[in-house]
Protein backbone atom coordinates (compact mmCIF):
# COMPACT_ATOMS: atom_id res chain seq x y z
CA UNK A 1 0.00 0.00 0.00
CA UNK A 2 1.65 3.26 -1.23
CA UNK A 3 1.18 5.04 2.58
CA UNK A 4 1.89 8.88 1.69
CA UNK A 5 -1.77 7.97 -0.36
CA UNK A 6 -3.22 6.35 2.35
CA UNK A 7 -1.88 9.98 4.87
CA UNK A 8 -3.42 11.95 2.38
CA UNK A 9 -6.59 10.26 2.00
CA UNK A 10 -6.57 10.13 6.21
CA UNK A 11 -6.20 13.39 6.48
CA UNK A 12 -9.17 14.54 3.90
CA UNK A 13 -11.61 12.00 6.02
CA UNK A 14 -10.54 13.78 9.14
CA UNK A 15 -11.10 17.08 7.74
CA UNK A 16 -14.65 16.35 6.48
CA UNK A 17 -15.16 14.07 9.92
CA UNK A 18 -14.35 16.90 11.84
CA UNK A 19 -16.20 19.49 9.89
CA UNK A 20 -19.54 17.17 9.32
CA UNK A 21 -19.84 17.21 13.09
CA UNK A 22 -18.60 20.16 14.15
CA UNK A 23 -16.05 18.69 16.20
CA UNK A 24 -12.47 19.70 17.21
CA UNK A 25 -8.46 18.61 17.46
CA UNK A 26 -8.40 18.85 13.58
CA UNK A 27 -4.35 20.34 14.40
CA UNK A 28 -3.74 17.08 16.69
CA UNK A 29 -5.13 14.42 13.95
CA UNK A 30 -3.16 16.23 10.56
CA UNK A 31 0.22 15.81 12.79
CA UNK A 32 -0.18 12.01 13.29
CA UNK A 33 -1.38 11.14 9.63
CA UNK A 34 2.01 9.84 8.58
CA UNK A 35 2.49 7.94 11.43
CA UNK A 36 -0.74 6.05 11.24
CA UNK A 37 -0.19 5.67 8.06
CA UNK A 38 2.88 3.50 7.72
CA UNK A 39 2.35 1.60 10.84
CA UNK A 40 -0.93 0.36 9.45
CA UNK A 41 -0.34 0.46 5.55
CA UNK A 42 3.58 -0.17 5.53
CA UNK A 43 3.38 -3.43 7.13
CA UNK A 44 4.68 -2.28 10.69
CA UNK A 45 1.55 -3.90 12.64
CA UNK A 46 0.71 -7.41 12.51
CA UNK A 47 -2.69 -6.96 12.24
CA UNK A 48 -5.87 -8.32 10.04
CA UNK A 49 -8.71 -6.20 9.09
CA UNK A 50 -10.75 -9.68 8.97
CA UNK A 51 -9.86 -10.65 11.93
CA UNK A 52 -9.27 -8.36 14.35
CA UNK A 53 -9.40 -10.36 17.43
CA UNK A 54 -6.78 -12.43 16.41
CA UNK A 55 -4.63 -13.55 19.64
CA UNK A 56 -1.46 -12.85 17.72
CA UNK A 57 -2.01 -9.47 16.52
CA UNK A 58 0.07 -6.53 17.70
CA UNK A 59 -1.85 -4.25 19.68
CA UNK A 60 -2.27 -0.41 18.78
CA UNK A 61 -3.26 2.07 21.63
CA UNK A 62 -3.97 5.79 20.56
CA UNK A 63 -3.35 7.46 24.10
CA UNK A 64 -4.20 10.71 22.92
CA UNK A 65 -7.53 9.99 22.00
CA UNK A 66 -8.68 13.40 21.36
CA UNK A 67 -6.87 12.36 17.33
CA UNK A 68 -9.26 9.26 17.37
CA UNK A 69 -10.98 10.86 13.79
CA UNK A 70 -7.99 9.87 12.38
CA UNK A 71 -7.64 6.38 13.81
CA UNK A 72 -11.05 6.38 12.45
CA UNK A 73 -10.20 6.65 8.95
CA UNK A 74 -6.95 4.79 8.89
CA UNK A 75 -9.12 1.72 9.94
CA UNK A 76 -11.35 2.24 7.57
CA UNK A 77 -9.17 2.62 4.73
CA UNK A 78 -7.02 -0.39 5.66
CA UNK A 79 -10.20 -2.49 5.29
CA UNK A 80 -11.59 -2.79 9.08
CA UNK A 81 -15.51 -1.00 8.28
CA UNK A 82 -16.64 0.57 5.56
CA UNK A 83 -15.72 4.24 4.90
CA UNK A 84 -19.02 5.16 4.73
CA UNK A 85 -19.55 4.79 8.18
CA UNK A 86 -17.04 7.61 9.06
CA UNK A 87 -19.94 10.40 7.96
CA UNK A 88 -21.67 9.23 11.38
CA UNK A 89 -18.51 10.11 13.24
CA UNK A 90 -19.56 12.61 16.15
CA UNK A 91 -23.27 12.17 15.18
CA UNK A 92 -25.86 11.51 17.47
CA UNK A 93 -26.38 7.78 18.72
CA UNK A 94 -22.83 7.22 16.26
CA UNK A 95 -20.31 4.73 17.65
CA UNK A 96 -17.74 7.11 16.29
CA UNK A 97 -17.21 9.06 19.52
CA UNK A 98 -14.95 12.46 19.23
CA UNK A 99 -12.59 10.74 21.45
CA UNK A 100 -11.72 7.19 20.33
CA UNK A 101 -13.45 4.64 21.70
CA UNK A 102 -13.07 0.47 21.17
CA UNK A 103 -16.98 0.05 22.30
CA UNK A 104 -18.18 -1.79 18.58
CA UNK A 105 -15.21 -0.55 16.72
CA UNK A 106 -13.44 -3.13 15.45
CA UNK A 107 -9.25 -2.51 15.65
CA UNK A 108 -9.55 -0.15 18.50
CA UNK A 109 -8.16 -1.85 21.31
CA UNK A 110 -8.85 0.62 24.39
CA UNK A 111 -11.05 3.77 24.55
CA UNK A 112 -9.20 7.01 25.32
CA UNK A 113 -9.64 10.41 26.20
CA UNK A 114 -8.32 11.18 29.69
CA UNK A 115 -4.60 11.65 28.92
CA UNK A 116 -1.44 9.70 30.30
CA UNK A 117 -3.51 6.68 30.33
CA UNK A 118 -2.74 4.65 27.12
CA UNK A 119 1.22 4.30 28.16
CA UNK A 120 -0.05 2.52 31.32
CA UNK A 121 -2.57 0.61 29.61
CA UNK A 122 0.01 -0.80 27.20
CA UNK A 123 2.58 -1.00 29.74
CA UNK A 124 0.10 -3.71 31.34
CA UNK A 125 -0.72 -5.49 28.30
CA UNK A 126 3.41 -6.57 27.27
CA UNK A 127 3.82 -7.02 30.90
CA UNK A 128 1.18 -9.88 30.62
CA UNK A 129 2.27 -11.06 27.06
CA UNK A 130 5.48 -11.85 28.25
CA UNK A 131 4.27 -13.64 31.28
CA UNK A 132 2.65 -15.86 28.57
CA UNK A 133 5.36 -15.96 26.58
CA UNK A 134 3.10 -14.34 23.53
CA UNK A 135 5.16 -12.76 20.61
CA UNK A 136 2.84 -9.82 19.71
CA UNK A 137 4.18 -6.19 20.58
CA UNK A 138 2.53 -3.18 21.85
CA UNK A 139 2.32 0.09 20.34
CA UNK A 140 1.29 3.32 21.94
CA UNK A 141 1.30 6.54 20.59
CA UNK A 142 1.02 9.50 23.07
CA UNK A 143 0.96 13.48 22.82
CA UNK A 144 3.62 15.89 24.19
CA UNK A 145 1.74 17.55 25.88
CA UNK A 146 0.45 14.31 27.77
CA UNK A 147 4.14 13.67 28.83
CA UNK A 148 3.56 16.23 31.70
CA UNK A 149 1.22 13.18 33.25
CA UNK A 150 3.00 11.51 36.22
CA UNK A 151 1.45 8.31 35.70
CA UNK A 152 3.08 7.65 32.22
CA UNK A 153 6.65 8.07 33.76
CA UNK A 154 5.51 5.50 36.20
CA UNK A 155 4.87 3.82 33.54
CA UNK A 156 8.15 4.25 31.98
CA UNK A 157 9.58 3.07 35.26
CA UNK A 158 7.72 -0.24 35.02
CA UNK A 159 8.55 -1.30 31.48
CA UNK A 160 12.10 -0.46 31.58
CA UNK A 161 12.49 -2.41 34.74
CA UNK A 162 10.40 -5.50 33.82
CA UNK A 163 12.89 -5.13 30.06
CA UNK A 164 9.49 -4.84 28.32
CA UNK A 165 10.96 -4.82 24.56
CA UNK A 166 7.74 -5.70 22.84
CA UNK A 167 6.78 -2.04 24.08
CA UNK A 168 6.85 1.12 21.78
CA UNK A 169 6.17 4.37 22.80
CA UNK A 170 5.74 6.84 19.97
CA UNK A 171 5.83 10.72 20.86
CA UNK A 172 3.97 12.98 18.60
CA UNK A 173 6.04 15.71 19.08
CA UNK A 174 4.56 18.68 17.51
CA UNK A 175 5.41 21.05 20.11
CA UNK A 176 2.20 22.87 20.92
CA UNK A 177 -0.70 21.39 23.87
CA UNK A 178 -4.23 23.07 24.39
CA UNK A 179 -3.83 26.13 24.89
CA UNK A 180 -0.32 27.10 23.94
CA UNK A 181 3.01 25.73 23.06
CA UNK A 182 4.61 22.53 24.64
CA UNK A 183 7.94 24.77 25.90
CA UNK A 184 5.58 27.45 27.41
CA UNK A 185 3.53 24.84 29.36
CA UNK A 186 5.77 22.26 30.81
CA UNK A 187 9.36 22.22 29.32
CA UNK A 188 10.27 18.72 28.26
CA UNK A 189 13.80 19.09 26.78
CA UNK A 190 16.09 17.11 27.46
CA UNK A 191 13.56 14.98 26.32
CA UNK A 192 15.70 12.29 24.86
CA UNK A 193 18.01 12.00 27.84
CA UNK A 194 14.93 11.48 30.08
CA UNK A 195 14.05 8.56 28.38
CA UNK A 196 17.32 7.16 28.19
CA UNK A 197 18.21 7.60 31.56
CA UNK A 198 15.05 5.86 32.82
CA UNK A 199 16.21 2.97 30.73
CA UNK A 200 14.53 3.08 27.28
CA UNK A 201 16.10 2.63 23.92
CA UNK A 202 15.33 6.10 22.16
CA UNK A 203 15.31 7.63 18.50
CA UNK A 204 14.42 10.77 16.95
CA UNK A 205 12.74 10.87 13.59
CA UNK A 206 10.63 13.18 10.99
CA UNK A 207 7.30 11.83 11.98
CA UNK A 208 6.33 12.79 8.33
CA UNK A 209 9.26 11.26 6.89
CA UNK A 210 7.74 8.06 6.01
CA UNK A 211 11.18 6.27 4.99
CA UNK A 212 12.24 7.46 8.97
CA UNK A 213 9.17 6.20 10.36
CA UNK A 214 9.41 2.76 8.21
CA UNK A 215 12.86 2.44 9.73
CA UNK A 216 12.46 3.35 13.34
CA UNK A 217 9.33 1.27 13.55
CA UNK A 218 10.38 -2.05 11.37
CA UNK A 219 12.79 -3.64 13.59
CA UNK A 220 11.24 -4.01 17.40
CA UNK A 221 13.24 -4.19 19.67
CA UNK A 222 15.91 -1.73 19.16
CA UNK A 223 17.36 -3.12 22.28
CA UNK A 224 16.90 -6.80 23.69
CA UNK A 225 15.25 -6.10 26.88
CA UNK A 226 14.02 -2.44 26.51
CA UNK A 227 11.35 -1.12 25.93
CA UNK A 228 11.46 1.31 22.51
CA UNK A 229 10.92 5.36 22.60
CA UNK A 230 9.89 6.95 19.08
CA UNK A 231 10.11 10.44 19.53
CA UNK A 232 8.86 11.69 16.19
CA UNK A 233 9.06 15.42 15.76
CA UNK A 234 6.26 16.79 13.81
CA UNK A 235 3.99 19.32 12.47
CA UNK A 236 0.53 20.09 14.59
CA UNK A 237 -1.90 20.78 11.27
CA UNK A 238 0.42 19.41 9.05
CA UNK A 239 -1.10 19.31 5.50
CA UNK A 240 -2.99 22.71 5.75
CA UNK A 241 -0.79 25.98 5.20
CA UNK A 242 -2.68 27.89 7.73
CA UNK A 243 -3.17 25.37 10.34
CA UNK A 244 0.10 24.62 10.56
CA UNK A 245 2.15 25.49 14.09
CA UNK A 246 -1.02 26.82 14.84
CA UNK A 247 -2.64 26.83 18.76
CA UNK A 248 -5.97 27.70 17.31
CA UNK A 249 -6.56 24.70 15.40
CA UNK A 250 -6.28 22.69 19.04
CA UNK A 251 -9.84 22.82 19.36
CA UNK A 252 -11.50 25.20 16.53
CA UNK A 253 -13.55 23.19 13.53
CA UNK A 254 -12.89 24.21 9.88
CA UNK A 255 -16.17 25.45 8.77
CA UNK A 256 -17.35 27.29 5.48
CA UNK A 257 -14.43 28.90 3.64
CA UNK A 258 -12.05 27.52 5.69
CA UNK A 259 -12.96 24.26 5.65
CA UNK A 260 -12.77 24.56 1.36
CA UNK A 261 -9.73 26.23 1.51
CA UNK A 262 -8.38 23.37 3.61
CA UNK A 263 -10.04 20.90 1.45
CA UNK A 264 -8.38 22.09 -1.43
CA UNK A 265 -4.93 21.98 -0.21
CA UNK A 266 -5.52 18.57 0.95
CA UNK A 267 -6.96 17.44 -2.65
CA UNK A 268 -4.16 19.17 -4.55
CA UNK A 269 -1.21 18.23 -2.12
CA UNK A 270 1.03 16.18 -4.06
CA UNK A 271 2.64 14.74 -0.58
CA UNK A 272 6.30 15.27 0.71
CA UNK A 273 9.03 13.98 -1.39
CA UNK A 274 9.87 10.81 0.92
CA UNK A 275 7.57 7.60 -0.24
CA UNK A 276 7.34 4.29 1.55
CA UNK A 277 5.39 1.60 -0.24
CA UNK A 278 5.10 -2.12 1.63
CA UNK A 279 5.73 -3.91 -1.22
CA UNK A 280 9.40 -1.86 -1.26
CA UNK A 281 10.45 -3.49 2.10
Amino acid sequence: MDTEILAKKIRIHTLKMTNRGGSSHIGSALSVADLLAVLYGGGILHVDPKNPCLDTRDRFILSKGHAGAAVYATLAEVGFFPTSKLESHYQDGSDLSGHVSHKGIAGVELSTGSLGHGLSVGAGIAYGAKLDRKKHRVFVLLSDGECDEGSNWEAILFSSHHKLDNLVAIIDYNKIQSIKSVSETIELEPFVDKWKSFGWSVTEIDGHNHDQIYSACKSIPKMTEKPTCIIAHTTKGKGVSFMENSVLWHYRTAKNEEFQAALKELETSTGDKYRRQANEK
